[in-house]
């Protein structure tokens, strides 16, 4: 696997050039570390000419052993700026109930409007039935779930009809199997995935598309040799995600060629287990 702290090279993306974002603004959330999904979603978007609101909160990495990347956020900004893109970088806690309000109107203040939100965020937290308990739990529902939807009600509220307006978040794939190590986390992603729909229906007239991605097992780092192994070998063409593999499919909503997919759920895995 990479070294989660090498910074990437600031040569644009595999196939973001494909799209010209020149004169869109996008809030992408949970850009702490290099080798993340929002890292690569952020690269993408800077190479196709987007300038970008960066959200990061770094003390959480720090909790898992080996993916903490203290310099990330800024690294990923730096790299961006090279790219050609305006970049503002916000820092908060979306365990706080004010944070996605506060993250949005400093977007607005910064740049004047935003015209998508990529909702890439979330508490990782595990634990088994037996293990679980009512602090995590609430934790992880602040920050997935309930910040997610606080987050898109900022967006819409700010969005002035402009065509072009988009929001996509994040699930992981506990509607195609049990996670019953993740409950935490299962729970309050799952919830994430249920908003979709009615997000994007309600959305919809004011001219926002709304979608959800599954990414699948992706090599951010956090997989150990057991862990890597188990799921290479459930992968049909033999490898793990990418975290530009799920960015070339986030770029691609973002875009007008996705104008006409919403309320989606949209796997991007590999086939994945099938």
């Amino acid at each position: 696997m990479d070294d989660p702290l090498t910074p990437a090279s600031p040569t644009p993306p595999r196939g973001a050039v494909a799209y010209d974002f020149r004169g869109r603004v996008f809030l992408v959330t949970g850009v702490s570390r290099r080798q993340g999904i929002g890292a690569a979603i952020a690269r993408q978007l800077a190479a196709a000419g987007a300038d970008l609101v960066l959200h990061s909160w770094s003390p959480h990495d720090g909790e898992r052993p080996g993916l903490a990347d203290p310099d990330g956020a800024a690294a990923v900004a730096a790299e961006c700026e090279r790219l050609g893109a305006r970049v503002t970088r916000v820092s908060a806690d979306f365990a706080d109930p004010s944070a996605p309000s506060q993250v949005m109107a400093e977007a607005v203040s910064e740049h004047g409007h935003v015209d998508g939100v990529v909702a890439n965020h979330a508490r990782d937290g595990g634990g088994t039935l037996e293990a679980i308990d009512a602090a995590e739990l609430d934790l992880c529902f602040a920050v997935n779930a309930r910040a997610t939807a606080l987050l898109v009600k900022e967006f819409a509220a700010q969005h002035d009809g402009r065509p072009g307006g988009r929001v996509v978040l994040f699930t992981s794939g506990q509607h195609h199997g049990g996670m019953p190590g993740e409950l935490p986390y299962v729970i309050s992603k799952g919830a994430v995935q249920q908003m979709t729909a009615s997000l994007a229906v309600h959305l919809a007239p004011s001219g926002i598309t709304v979608n959800c991605v599954n990414p699948g097992p992706t090599d951010t780092g956090w997989a150990d040799a057991a862990q890597e192994r188990w799921v290479r070998e459930r992968m049909p063409q033999g490898r793990w995600g990418t975290p530009e593999d799920a960015a070339r499919l986030v770029t691609w909503l973002l875009s007008d060629d996705g104008q006409w997919v919403c309320g989606q759920t949209l796997d991007s895995e590999g086939g994945f287990g099938r």
